[in-house]
């Protein structure tokens, strides 16, 4: 086994999905809530406002670990330009999946990998396109009774019972579109002296 560099590796989320796509790499980390204003400014574009929500992320909890490299991440959808965020009620999910249906949306996620030593960071967004096959409104509704996605952005779980809302999928990286790109995250800590695998 490797030796990986003393420091503390920290993800700055509350998410159980990004807790459990980091897990994937085998690298001892923790978890710390950001708390962050994660309102869209005006005129910002959606790659521009996930990249900023991720550093801020990082940034929310450094005084906390002010010796840790910090993990911070933000995904939204994108349809036909406008932004999707997360449903929050079976309304607003079923407004988003008819909107969806036989469209493609197309997610966006911002990564930060933040030196909380130094200030530094690495900063990438990284894109991941669903197209959705034409859906029913009893398909909808029989999705979202058995799913509930109401706190996933586009209304749907891709690693559970949503894949059958979709035709094709398109991306580097499948992690990307739970919420954290796993192939550029490895790239980025390898360059902080991380063995990944190791």
């Amino acid at each position: 086994m490797l030796t990986q560099p003393a420091v503390q590796l920290v993800l700055s989320s509350t998410s159980v999905y990004r807790h459990s796509i980091l897990e994937k790499l085998h690298l001892p980390f923790i978890t710390a809530a950001p708390n962050i204003d994660e309102t869209r400014l005006p005129d910002e574009s959606a790659d521009a406002m996930v990249q900023r929500l991720s550093v801020q992320k990082a940034q929310a909890i450094v005084a906390h670990h002010p010796q840790a490299l910090i993990i911070g991440s933000d995904q939204c959808a994108v349809l036909n330009g406008k932004i999707l965020g997360k449903p929050g009620t079976h309304e607003q999910a079923v407004a988003q999946l008819s909107a969806s249906s036989g469209q493609t949306v197309r997610f966006l996620t911002g990564l930060c990998l933040y030196d909380a030593r130094s200030g530094d960071y690495q900063l990438d967004c990284i894109p991941y396109e669903v197209s959705f096959r034409t859906l029913s409104a009893a398909e909808i509704e029989a999705y979202l009774q058995q799913e509930q996605p109401y706190n996933c952005a586009g209304s749907f779980k891709s690693e559970g019972y949503g894949i059958s809302l979709f035709t094709r999928m398109h991306g580097d990286d499948p992690n990307a579109l739970v919420g954290l790109p796993l192939i550029r995250l490895a790239q980025m800590l390898r360059q902080q002296g991380f063995s990944v695998p190791g």
